[in-house]
């Protein structure tokens, strides 16, 4: 790709706009509630395509897209999963999730589990908080990889110095302006890529959608079968249930979760999901559709090779638009990049000043002293998940399916039953949290038959019954629980 004057203008001109908004939100963080929930004032805008753009990362404009260019159809079975995920999560955690939050005054998903159940040993959120930071450091690393490919194609740089470009990109606002800074750029972020899904793909297309058919059909007719792969085969029911499981992951996801949490009301909540499925819906189509049309674009151009499919969309990029409006496009990349990276460093970075600093080492600690600790967790996490990164063959779809799949396991039945069943434990807890989470480092290692099936299925199952099996063996819950949960009931009536 040419390393055109105006690509590399337009990318730091998005890099400064960044930079002035991760400024403004340093001056208004005060205390940790501000740094680590933006003392709970999201609108509804902000909210949705915040909790949005922070899901979906550099995978949605790279993973699904390179997905779709190999797979074809068979991508909708993914897409699909994550959309009817996301409706899910918004409708099921938001509204009792803020609420309950606000009732045990919790401001990381590890100090609401061991508030909810009264666990004055902290061995949940000493446990959550390990989960946490193990996952998130393949999930950041994930999207450090995405940025190592962008800044590698876009620049020409060596792999190595472009990752390390990439994190100090994510971890400069990240580490001054906290949870607004995020929430804000990631509101640009989010209708930045949402354009970029839209535009690139149509701009592509030649003749319209049936020329698209017919164009993917001469390629390969199986490309356009939903029930089969790309030889020919059926789809067996392991791919089938393994792709659409990927929207049972949204339950537990602590970035995604922090959105409802920071809203400024359960009202908004109602007006955030609407615009989170929409944005959601319009960027899968995107995605997918950006895959599609560069394998015919690729397919065409006898010229043109490519190697890795997640670089499809930077391909259509640089081949259609002029230098000032790719350079636009491609910031779209840094945008998803961005918008996930610093979420998860947020989220680890409380994990370890609030859920161990605080819990563990320093009971007596500051707000300030707090916030000073999730700064320097930052620069701690990033350097780490920097390490991981640096192998150039890292599939950015690989290493979010792991993490993917360890927070859906470890916290989504964890959180959606906590928020509904009164008769829920603190041993239950504990039990469904350490289950699912291990499940998932154990069930990797497996292969053959049914160990095939995406590792979010049975972590998510042994989790649950865990849960309920646990808390009925071990008796009722404590008296505090009851009235806490009673409590949360009446303020969920009130905040209606």
């Amino acid at each position: 790709m040419e390393n055109s004057f105006a690509i590399t203008t337009t990318f730091i001109a998005y890099l400064i706009m960044m930079m002035a908004i991760g400024v403004i939100a340093y001056q208004r963080t005060k205390n940790s509630t501000d740094y680590f929930l933006g003392g709970r004032s999201l609108g509804p805008w902000p909210a949705a395509l915040s909790a949005g753009a922070s899901d979906m990362s550099g995978w949605l404009l790279l993973g699904l897209p390179g997905y779709a260019y190999a797979a074809g159809i068979e991508a909708v079975w993914l897409a699909g999963g994550l959309l009817l995920g996301t409706w899910a999560n918004w409708y099921i955690n938001a509204k009792r999730l803020r609420t309950y939050s606000i009732t045990t005054d919790a401001l990381t998903l590890p100090e609401f589990l061991s508030r909810r159940f009264n666990d004055n040993s902290k061995l949940i959120q000493t446990i959550s908080a390990f989960f946490i930071l193990l996952f998130f450091l393949f999930y950041t690393s994930s999207g450090l990889v995405a940025g190592g490919k962008l800044f590698e194609t876009v620049f020409g740089l060596d792999y190595t110095i472009a990752v390390i470009i990439g994190t100090l990109c994510v971890v400069s606002y990240t580490l001054f302006g906290g949870f607004l800074a995020v929430s804000w750029t990631d509101l640009v972020q989010g209708l930045l890529m949402a354009a970029a899904l839209m535009i690139v793909p149509v701009a592509a297309m030649q003749g319209g959608f049936g020329q698209l058919s017919t164009d993917l059909s001469n390629i390969n007719p199986e490309l356009l079968t939903l029930w089969n792969d790309t030889k020919g085969e059926p789809l067996s029911a392991i791919a089938i249930i393994s792709l659409v499981a990927w929207g049972l992951g949204y339950f537990g996801q602590p970035h995604i979760l922090a959105r409802f949490k920071a809203s400024r009301s359960n009202k908004d909540l109602t007006t955030a999901r609407r615009i989170a499925v929409i944005w959601t819906a319009l960027s899968m189509v995107g995605a997918l559709l950006v895959g599609l049309v560069g394998l015919v674009y690729v397919t065409n151009s006898p010229t043109i090779e490519l190697a890795d499919g997640e670089r499809v969309f930077m391909l259509l990029v640089d081949a259609i638009f002029h230098p000032v409006i790719a350079g636009m496009l491609l910031a779209a990349i840094l945008a998803a990049i961005m918008s996930t990276a610093d979420s998860q460093l947020l989220v680890s970075s409380s994990a370890l000043a609030e859920d161990f600093y605080k819990q563990i080492i320093n009971k007596q600690a500051s707000s300030e002293d707090v916030v000073r600790i999730g700064r320097f967790s930052v620069i701690g996490i990033s350097i780490i998940a920097l390490i991981l990164a640096m192998n150039p063959e890292s599939s950015v779809l690989d290493l979010v399916s792991y993490a993917w799949a360890g927070f859906g396991a470890a916290f989504g039945p964890a959180v959606v039953l906590s928020l509904y069943w009164s008769r829920m434990n603190r041993n239950g807890a504990l039990a469904g949290i350490i289950i699912g989470g291990v499940t998932i480092v154990i069930w990797k290692q497996l292969t053959g038959g049914w160990f095939d099936v995406y590792e979010i299925v049975p972590g998510i199952i042994l989790s649950t019954i865990s849960i309920v099996v646990v808390s009925l063996m071990s008796g009722e819950p404590e008296e505090e629980v009851v009235r806490l949960h009673s409590k949360f009931e009446k303020q969920l009536q009130e905040l209606d």
